[in-house]
Formats: C-alpha cells, sequence, structure tokens
C-alpha cells in the first residue's frame, strides 16, 4: 500500500489544508457534521484531499459507499449500483463516489439522474477539470461544487513529517535526516499531498547509508511541482496569466508563466501565443514587435530546448516593455461582427473589376479615381458598400505612432 494511503486521514481535523471549506463554521465541513449529506462535485487538482473527505463522508453517514472511476466506469458499473439500492447493505442509503466524472459519457451521467433526483443515490463526484465545462447541466444544477484548492508549502510539512516517522516505525529502521528535508519535499510538490509522501518514499529507498540529504530531497522532488495538462484547465490557465502578464506589462510574470511552460517543454504554445501578443497587445502601438518576435519566434525553432529560451525571453521582456494598442484587434473583430451579422451589400460600383456595360446597365463606366493621380496620394470616394459607408471600424490608438498616422489622415484630408 503506498504510503499515502497508510497515513490518509478518517477525521476532518486531520486534513491537510482546505481550510476555506473545512475550517471551523466553512460550509464543507457544516454539511458533513449536520448528517445530512447532499450532492456534491468536489473540483480541484489531484492529490489535495477530495478522495480522503469522500471517505470521511462515507464513514460519518453510515451509507453504504461504492466508488467509481470514469476512466473505467462503464454503464452496468452504475446499473448494478442502481439494482443494491433495495439490499440490506444500503438501508441507509447509497453513496456513490465517481472520481474523474469529466470522463463519462453524456448518456452514462444521464443515467445517475432519476436516482439522484429521487434520493435512491447521493452522488459525490470529483474532477480536476472545471465542472461547468464538463459536467452535465442537469447532474450539475442537482449538486453543489466545492472547489479544493492546491496546499501552501506549509500545510504540506505536517504530512512530510508523519510520512517519514511512518516509514521509519514500518521499516523498523532510523534515518538521518538533514534539516530541510520537510520542507524541501513540500516545497517540490506544486501543492500535492500525495506527490510530497511519494518522494518520501523515494528518499527512504535511496538514501545512502540511512541518511536523507536535502540534496536527494531536491533531485527527487525537482519534477514533482509541475502541474501540466496540454488539454487541461491548468494548459489554458498558465497561457492565460502568461498574456495577460505581459499585456499588464509585468516582464517578471510574463517570464515567470513562460519558464512553466519551458519546463514542462511546450515550446509550441509560447511561440504561437507570443505572435498573437504582438499584434492584439501591442499592434500598432510598436509595429516592429511582430517583426521581432517572430525573429526570436524561428530562432527559438531552430534552436530548440534549452537555447531556445533566450530568444523567446528577448520577446517576453520586448512585448512586455513596449507600448500597447488594442486597436486592430478591435477593429477586426468589429468588422467581423458585421459580416456575421450579414451585414454586407453590393460592392460601390467603382471598385467594381468592370470591362463592359451591358445594355441594361442604368450606370455607365466604373468612375473609379485612381488616387495616386491626386495630391497626396489620396481623394475622397466610397469604399464601403452603401449599408455601411459611414461605419467606422478602427480608431487610432492613443499611441505616439497612431496618433502621428492620425495626424497624417487628418492632414491628407485637409482637415489638418
Amino acid at each position: 500500500m503506498p504510503l499515502a494511503d497508510k497515513i490518509r486521514p478518517s477525521e476532518l481535523s486531520e486534513v491537510f489544508g482546505q481550510a476555506h471549506i473545512l475550517g471551523e463554521g466553512r460550509p464543507l465541513k457544516k454539511i458533513i457534521e449536520s448528517g445530512h449529506i447532499p450532492n456534491m462535485i468536489f473540483y480541484g487538482p489531484s492529490g489535495v484531499g477530495k478522495t480522503t473527505v469522500a471517505n470521511i463522508i462515507a464513514e460519518k453517514s453510515n451509507m453504504d459507499l461504492h466508488k467509481l472511476n470514469g476512466t473505467s466506469a462503464s454503464t452496468s458499473d452504475i446499473k448494478d449500483i442502481i439494482a443494491s439500492r433495495n439490499t440490506f447493505s444500503s438501508m441507509g442509503g447509497i453513496l456513490l463516489y465517481l472520481d474523474e466524472i469529466q470522463y463519462l459519457n453524456k448518456k452514462q451521467q444521464q443515467s445517475l439522474l432519476e436516482y439522484i433526483e429521487n434520493g435512491d443515490i447521493t452522488l459525490i463526484a470529483s474532477t480536476t477539470e472545471n465542472p461547468f465545462f464538463y459536467v452535465y447541466n442537469a447532474i450539475l444544477s442537482r449538486c453543489t461544487v466545492f472547489e479544493f484548492k492546491a496546499l501552501l508549502p506549509e500545510e504540506i510539512v505536517p504530512a512530510v513529517e508523519r510520512g517519514f516517522k511512518l516509514a521509519m516505525e514500518q521499516s523498523g529502521n532510523s534515518y538521518d535526516i538533514d534539516e530541510g528535508v520537510y520542507e524541501q519535499i513540500a516545497q517540490g510538490c506544486g501543492g500535492d499531498v500525495r506527490k510530497s509522501l511519494n518522494t518520501v518514499e523515494l528518499c527512504i529507498l535511496a538514501a545512502n547509508d540511512n541518511k536523507v540529504t536535502c540534496e536527494l530531497a531536491k533531485e527527487l522532488a525537482q519534477r514533482s511541482n509541475m502541474r501540466y495538462d496540454r488539454d487541461g484547465d491548468q494548459h489554458y490557465d498558465l497561457l492565460s496569466a502568461f498574456q495577460k502578464s505581459i499585456r499588464g506589462s509585468d516582464e517578471n510574470a510574463a517570464l515567470h508563466y513562460m519558464a512553466r511552460l519551458l519546463e514542462a517543454g511546450d515550446l509550441p504554445s509560447i511561440c504561437r501565443r507570443l505572435l498573437v501578443i504582438a499584434s492584439e497587445d501591442v499592434g500598432l502601438a510598436y509595429p516592429n514587435g511582430i517583426v521581432v518576435a517572430k525573429a526570436c519566434v524561428d530562432a527559438a525553432l531552430q534552436l530548440g530546448l534549452p537555447e531556445a529560451r533566450i530568444p523567446l525571453a528577448e520577446a517576453v521582456i520586448l512585448l512586455a516593455t513596449a507600448p500597447k494598442s488594442n486597436s486592430v484587434y478591435n477593429a477586426i473583430n468589429a468588422a467581423i461582427a458585421d459580416v456575421k451579422k450579414g451585414i454586407t451589400g453590393d460592392f460601390p460600383r467603382q471598385l467594381q473589376n468592370v470591362h463592359c456595360d451591358g445594355e441594361g446597365a442604368k450606370v455607365k463606366g466604373q468612375h473609379y479615381l485612381y488616387p495616386h493621380d491626386f495630391p497626396n496620394h489620396y481623394v475622397e470616394q466610397q469604399y464601403l458598400p452603401d449599408e455601411l459607408k459611414d461605419t467606422v471600424y478602427y480608431k487610432f490608438g492613443d499611441n505616439k505612432l497612431e496618433k502621428a498616422a492620425e495626424e497624417y489622415r487628418k492632414k491628407i484630408k485637409g482637415n489638418g
């Protein structure tokens, strides 16, 4: 049995962290203590106590506990649990703990709905993904969602201490543990109690002469702090934080989030996002931003990791410290919105590719005015369709370059 299971808490007071929902007077603790267990969804990263709390609830409620995992559960598994509701063992009710509910398809989730509604089954589901995106709405509307959070290092230290103590008791050996080892493991496991206890086991197995050093703990825990799933919420949260930091002109935060992406080896996402940022958030305030960003991205892709970090860092710092403008982003979005609404219309006559007029044409000739034949290479004429002729999509930004372009526009129109 893994060490994490051996020291799994049996009382709420022993659960590590989650004070925001399990602290004195907090909602989930009060619900559990009331004895009336509603349908609930526990949402949060792995190794933070979701299964532990579900087990404690089952013990305290005297309900018949069934466990399923969404990655392997079938419809027949669900039917078997439903069939057991009239047996002697389930007289106190059935509590179904469904781990990774997001992996159940809609039909499987719907098969539970009737029995949740009539109270034959009490559901506690857990998920590492946002339930509002992955759980069927009818199930979601009948459940209370509680968010479990990654633990702080200081909240994990007691678990690491207990893990070493139990490991030594069971092995019958005494280990010399350097000062700072507990903190090193707690810091290096990304808020995941299970990972920290797995690292404790590895330290015991790998210790030379029964001595656990900080160097050993660091080596075994160094990759454990990376919570990253390229298809999950963590991926998009990380990319969102990366872009928003650059948009907010905080190069230090942007470098931090990029470092996390680099450690996860996600070079393509960094490159793609930098090119988006150069146009969306810097735009015409510094048009050369995308030129530099593209050059840095090309260099990074040619170099590969680890050297790719250097040109990418150059692009991040440049874009974060550059003036900002989203005028391009707003302009194209506004234009697309009109097209989607069907506001288009015919091309103005002077813009059409007219070679000859038929006998039925009401207007003969194209009447196009060639701008290069006029002063400042500009002449007033209609370019938008009649339905949109006075529409303004692009609004000049308040930065130096766009203000200069605005003044030039006024000058050639005779308004300067």
